[in-house]
């Protein structure tokens, strides 16, 4: 079983069992975690994340959407994201992100 970990707004972190195909924030939301108010339609930004430094160069670029939504986040950092527009594949083994309060 692949992984993903995160960590949430605590600072406490987590391994999830990630399935390859799913967008994360779906894998983050199967394991109980509240994230992504919209369903993945990239219509909100309530699935923020920040990913870790060394994982960012190993996603495809956000596109004009992503970027419009997140120009919508109160305080972005080099890694965020949408864990909606991130589809777990197994190259994507061992992905890091942090959950990000964006009220």
């Amino acid at each position: 079983m692949s992984t993903i970990r995160i960590t949430d707004q605590n600072g406490v972190s987590h391994i999830l069992d990630a399935v390859e195909g799913w967008r994360v924030m779906e894998i983050i939301r199967d394991h109980g975690f509240e994230i992504g108010i919209c369903g993945g339609a990239c219509a909100c930004a309530t699935c923020h994340v920040e990913v870790a430094d060394e994982w960012v160069s190993k996603l495809h670029p956000a596109n004009d959407d992503e970027e419009a939504m997140l120009d919508s986040v109160p305080i972005l950092s080099g890694g965020s994201r949408l864990s909606c527009q991130i589809i777990f594949t197994p190259e994507l083994e061992g992905l890091e992100v942090k959950l990000v309060a964006n009220g």
